[in-house]
């Protein structure tokens, strides 16, 4: 069968972690690389292959049989996303929660019309997590769950960061409460308030000028980022920023804890230690990006979340041999 052709929109830490992705995957080809920087700037690791300048996607319709986008979910994605649905399959990694329902909405009407399929909001959290919240329930109705990041480096709130106006360079690490997640593996159930279960730390380099008091505030206020945390902000020079803040770990778990129809306390929990964020975001950005092809294909089109996605579809193994090598 012919390779995956896939396009890459975007090539930050995300997009180049998609690169590396698919230099494991025998069964996709990467076919461009599309960005709003000089694409002579780029670097790309793929022998062969160009990067091209936005405006280009509109010749690869046709060429592409995936595109996967590798924006940020602040300000990106809201207008990339139901823009390139419109043009091609895509995948991305939309992570704010609070706007995942009118993102979808939002996606889903560009890409329907079209014959498009948009896999929305994949990465580890939402994306894999979502997937473990809805197995845990699904099978302990009765409970509660619970996740926990970190600690480590989001990419989305980092990007978040460094839009405020006065911010030169930032990063913004999450941290779980010892004492919750304590509670949580003790089997308690308690019921925990989004400030009683992370803190965010936040280590920011400043524009020349820029006034430290107002960007703090922009910051400890954001919605949807920081405003429901306890938040520290912390100024640092630019080379304390590529010193101490270069990697990007992260990780975190989901639990689920409840009482079976017997009567008995159970425990389910399922954990990431991750050493790149967006090398492991990117590798799960591009098992949906196979199977967005394999859901068009089959004709399933439109908006679809990892809930709508069957499992098989992301391994390049047919069902035959996922039956015997894995169930």
């Amino acid at each position: 069968m012919d390779k995956i052709k896939v396009g890459i929109a975007g090539y930050g830490n995300l997009g180049r972690g998609v690169e590396a992705a698919l230099a494991q995957c025998p069964d996709m080809s990467l076919e461009g690389v599309f960005t709003r920087r000089d694409p002579a700037s780029l670097a790309l690791s793929t022998p062969g292959v160009q990067a091209y300048r936005n405006d280009a996607l509109r010749d690869f319709r046709g060429r592409l049989d995936v595109l996967i986008l590798c924006g940020g979910s602040k300000d990106d994605l809201p207008a990339q996303g139901p823009a390139l649905a419109a043009m091609f399959n895509t995948v991305d990694s939309f992570d704010t929660h609070a706007r995942i329902p009118e993102y979808f909405d939002a996606v889903n009407r560009a890409a329907e019309p079209a014959g498009n399929t948009a896999i929305i909001s994949v990465g580890w959290d939402p994306g894999l997590f979502s997937l473990n919240r809805l197995f845990g329930e699904a099978v302990l109705p009765q409970g509660e769950t619970y996740t926990f990041w970190g600690k480590g480096l989001s990419q989305g709130h980092s990007d978040a960061l460094r839009r405020v106006p006065g911010v030169k360079g930032a990063v913004q690490y999450t941290v779980p409460v010892p004492a919750a997640v304590e509670r949580v593996r003790n089997g308690e159930l308690p019921r925990l308030s989004t400030r009683e279960k992370h803190t965010r730390e936040c280590f920011v380099v400043l524009e020349e000028g820029a006034d430290a008091a107002k960007v703090e505030h922009a910051i400890v206020t954001m919605p949807d980022y920081f405003a429901d945390y306890d938040t520290t902000v912390t100024f640092i020079s630019q080379d304390e920023l590529h010193r101490d803040h270069a990697a990007m770990p992260h990780g975190g778990f989901v639990i689920r804890s409840g009482r079976t129809g017997g009567g008995h306390d159970q425990v389910v929990e399922y954990s990431l230690k991750l050493g790149s964020n967006p090398e492991f975001t990117a590798s799960v950005l591009v098992a949906y990006a196979r199977a967005a092809v394999r859901m068009n294909r089959m004709g399933l089109k439109g908006a679809q979340s990892v809930f709508d996605v069957p499992p098989g579809l992301l391994s390049p193994k047919s069902a035959a041999e996922l039956r015997k090598e894995l169930l």
